[in-house]
Formats: structure tokens, C-alpha cells, sequence
């Protein structure tokens, strides 16, 4: 079992390290630059089963380090939740396939509520319906799932999560996002309490 473990390490770890590299980032951050802290939009993250999740985390995470960012369900937005895209956002949505079904029609019901919206894309398909609406499209190299059917989720997952935390990252850098400026959205727990002695440590 030991064997076995560590190469399903090695596995998620090469995928991690074959993520492609391109400008495709630079474009997606200024958008988001632009709509979110030019134009006080926000980041509207969206994505179906397990890719919703990680959009989830992506968006609470973008939350928590000045971004200000929501995640909505593909399904809900088709009764109503719709309503909570206005017109200076910017769309992340993550799917896999790139040819989601809900996901497609977020962006059509979207457009119709707003017209060019910028999108940002995840994806392990490039070529994929959803690009085709892309201003940005950030792609996960399509590695194999570790899931002994090659199917679950798994993989595909870790390296949305990366790019995930690639963007946030990348974004608190451009905005110069502080210790204190954490402290002021993280009040309660371990983290709080951390970010605000080390906001002290740097006055």
C-alpha cells in the first residue's frame, strides 16, 4: 500500500508540474483587475458537480484576500439566482469537458441579462464549446484521473484548484493586499488572530 500511495503522489504532483504556462494569465488578471477593482464589479465564479466545488473555494478564497467574489450554481441561475450578476462582473467558470451543459447556458443567460461580460475559463478542453466564449482560457493539461475507473473527478480536480490559488495569489500581489487588510476581513480564529500580530510586526 505504501508503494501504491506514493505513486498516486507522483501522479497528482506531475500534473500539477504539466499544467501549461501561457499569457492566457496575465489576460485573465486584468480583467479582473479592471472589473473587480477598476470598475468595482465582482468575480461570479460558476461551475457543475465537482467543478462547482472548486469553483466554490475559489470564490470565498478570492473573497478573503480583497477580491470580492460569489459563487453561483449553474441550476439556481436558471430561477433566479441569476439576479446577482450585474454589469461590471467578471465570469470564472470551470468545466472539465468545456462543453457543460449548464454552464453553456449560463453564459447565454448571462449575455442576455448582460451583453460581454468577460469570461474566464478552466478547463482540460481547449477546444472545447465554452472557449468559444472566452476572453481568458486558462487550461489544466487535461491529465488522466487517478481514479483507478479514470473517470471521478480527481485529478482534473487538483490541478482547478491550483490554477485557483495561482490566480488569488497573482491578484494579491497586484493589489498589494496586506496583513492588515486580511485581518480586516479574517476577524475570527487562528488565522485572524495570526494576520492581525503580524499586521503589528510590520507598523
Amino acid at each position: 500500500m505504501i508503494n501504491e500511495i506514493i505513486r498516486l503522489i507522483k501522479h497528482e504532483a506531475d500534473a500539477i508540474q504539466n499544467i501549461p504556462v501561457s499569457d492566457q494569465y496575465e489576460k485573465a488578471i486584468r480583467l479582473i483587475e479592471t472589473q473587480v477593482h477598476q470598475k468595482n464589479g465582482k468575480l461570479v465564479a460558476s461551475g457543475m458537480g465537482k467543478a462547482g466545488q472548486i469553483a466554490l473555494n475559489i470564490a470565498t478564497t478570492f473573497s478573503s484576500t480583497g477580491t470580492p467574489a460569489v459563487f453561483l450554481h449553474p441550476s439556481d441561475a436558471q430561477h433566479g439566482d441569476l439576479g446577482v450578476i450585474q454589469p461590471n462582473d467578471v465570469l470564472l467558470l470551470i468545466s472539465n469537458s468545456g462543453k457543460t451543459r449548464e454552464i453553456l447556458e449560463l453564459v447565454d443567460l448571462a449575455d442576455n441579462l448582460y451583453p460581454n461580460l468577460p469570461i474566464i475559463v478552466i478547463t482540460g478542453n481547449p477546444e472545447g464549446e465554452l472557449c468559444k466564449t472566452a476572453d481568458a482560457t486558462l487550461f489544466t493539461g487535461n491529465p488522466a484521473e487517478v481514479c483507478t475507473l479514470g473517470l471521478t473527478p480527481s485529478t482534473s480536480t487538483t490541478t482547478m484548484t491550483v490554477i485557483g490559488d495561482i490566480l488569488v495569489v497573482l491578484m494579491m500581489k497586484k493589489i498589494g493586499f496586506s496583513n492588515a487588510d486580511y485581518a480586516k476581513r479574517h476577524h475570527g480564529g487562528y488565522l485572524g488572530d495570526k494576520s492581525r500580530r503580524q499586521a503589528r510586526q510590520q507598523e
